[in-house]
């Protein structure tokens, strides 16, 4: 799908992959739903992106999840694509998970864009079709000591989101994965941790640096035009936890 007067929403834009996606889907004539909970950081934006507009959304409030879809409905007339980005990690060992942190974790990173593509599909399917691009994690791939709750969030994500794709796929709505590497933004300093874990080596060595957020939103921008069920960071990942 060319992007270019398409409709998009992009959850998660007060930072990092998300403002750098919407930066890059402006840049080619997108009209973009800015989604975050920062009302003040989304007005700013949407005055810089020209045919944006700022829809602030609690991505764990399913009503507000479900007012957000309406409201980028009503505002554009329709939609056509959906970028699920926002999310959080959670550092803990098996041990040390807090049940409730982990629920929490799990609403944002999962039941939030679960919620926003059971919102969506009946305005795209209306439309003829659309495309979904879900965010997930190259740790979705791994089992690293201490990173489990959100490597289990973000394979579930990836279950629910490759299901979709067959189910959706004679509405011609396309859904697709994205599995960012390390990526140099405020992620890990925002990652709430409970004791200390071994950092994520998603290359297994460390033989590569972090990608930048412009990276991963050019790759977020090839799931949209390709509607390819599963877009890697880089062609090794695609190994990753495979014998």
């Amino acid at each position: 799908m060319e992007v270019s007067d398409k409709v998009v929403i992009v959850t998660g834009t007060s930072g990092g992959i998300g403002l750098a996606t919407a930066r890059l889907l402006a840049e080619r004539g997108a009209r973009l739903a800015l989604v975050a909970r920062s009302r003040d950081k989304l007005e700013m934006l949407a005055g810089e992106l020209q045919g944006s507009v700022a829809i602030p959304a609690d991505m764990t409030k399913t009503d507000e999840i479900a007012d957000m879809i309406a409201e980028t409905e009503k505002h554009f007339g329709r939609i056509d694509v959906l970028v699920n980005n926002a999310g959080q990690g959670y550092d803990a060992s098996i041990e040390q998970i807090d049940v409730e942190t982990f629920r929490y974790i799990f609403e944002l990173d999962v039941v939030g864009p679960l919620v926003a593509m059971q919102c969506v599909t009946p305005v795209m399917r209306r439309a003829g079709g659309g495309a979904i691009v879900n965010v997930s994690s190259g740790l979705a791939l791994m089992a690293i000591p201490g990173m489990s709750p959100y490597s289990s969030a973000k394979r579930a994500l990836v279950g629910l989101s490759l299901t979709a794709r067959e189910e959706l796929r004679d509405d011609g709505i396309a859904v697709s994965v994205v599995y960012p590497y390390s990526t140099l933004t405020d992620f890990e300093a925002n990652t709430i941790k409970a004791g200390e874990g071994e950092e994520p080596e998603q290359d297994g060595g460390g033989r590569f640096p972090p990608d930048t957020a412009d990276y991963v939103a050019q790759k977020i921008l090839e799931a949209i035009e390709t509607g390819e069920a599963e877009v890697f960071a880089h062609d090794w990942m695609k190994n990753l936890g495979k014998t």
